[in-house]
């Protein structure tokens, strides 16, 4: 079975740990996958074999505790949403989770709704993050740098921008745009270059494999298909230029990047 998210509890105190799982997995019926460690070493062999979205971890923990865990977590490069639990009311502890970034702090015992509300929340966390981290993907930062002046360029370079981006689906070629602009085509590739600080042509595909990027993730067209959205007649010289601007396939990017609401 393929869960959405994984959600990961770590608590020393058997009863606990299994009795949070039975109110989790009742909660969450198929939609999220509960698992369960007893202790820091457990959970961080378990995170550097698979992601987990959600972690609840309890404080005190004999040899690590759950500040120590979260600390070691991110050195892994992991960064799950996390809620801590303690049996104690430890103000101390509640400020240094706040420094690392966990969303919620419940003390023990944990009613069922308490645990169901807090988890949904820092559910709502984890969907928000996945959006940023997708949007961060798909943005490329050669393009926007070179736009974000776009407002004191001259006209016809704001106008070929704007051409390009409602014709990413076609071929569009540079003497089309120069036509479309009423500039020779020499003076307009040579115009667009000083002021993008990059030629049309890089301009022209970049715009497409953001374009491709967003179709990647927001459908499940295949590459073909992908390919011709964004003025492609070649599958194999589209996969070529992603590959080169991406440093992978696009069925690789595909699956190797989160999946969040595109907008």
């Amino acid at each position: 079975m393929k869960y959405s998210k994984t959600i990961l509890i770590v608590d020393d105190e058997p009863r606990t740990r299994e009795g949070l799982k039975k109110t989790l997995e009742t909660w969450a019926g198929s939609s999220y996958e509960i698992v369960t460690a007893e202790n820091g070493d457990d959970a961080l062999a378990f995170i550097a074999e698979r992601p987990v979205h959600l972690m609840l971890t309890d404080i005190r923990m004999p040899e690590m505790n759950g500040l120590s865990l979260i600390h070691a977590i991110k050195e892994q490069g992991r960064n799950p949403v996390v809620i801590l639990l303690s049996g104690y009311s430890e103000f101390e502890y509640a400020q240094e989770g706040i420094k690392l970034g966990v969303v919620n702090y419940l003390l023990k015992p944990i009613t069922k709704a308490k645990l169901i509300e807090a988890v949904e929340q820092a559910l709502l966390v984890c969907d928000s993050r996945e959006r940023a981290g997708t949007i961060e993907k798909i943005v490329d930062h050669q393009l926007m740098e070179a736009k974000q002046h776009d407002v004191r360029m001259p006209q016809p370079i704001q106008a070929a921008i704007q051409y390009v981006e409602a014709h990413v689906q076609l071929p569009v070629s540079l003497r089309e745009v120069a036509d479309h602009v009423h500039l020779n085509a020499s003076y307009f590739s040579s115009l667009f270059k000083e002021k993008m600080g990059m030629n049309f042509s890089e301009f022209l595909t970049r715009s497409k494999i953001q374009a491709a990027k967003k179709l990647l993730l927001s459908t499940s067209l295949p590459i073909t298909a992908i390919a011709e959205e964004v003025g492609y007649q070649s599958t194999k010289y589209f996969m070529t230029l992603f590959k080169e601007y991406e440093g992978m396939t696009p069925s690789q990017y595909r699956k190797d990047v989160p999946k969040g609401d595109i907008v």
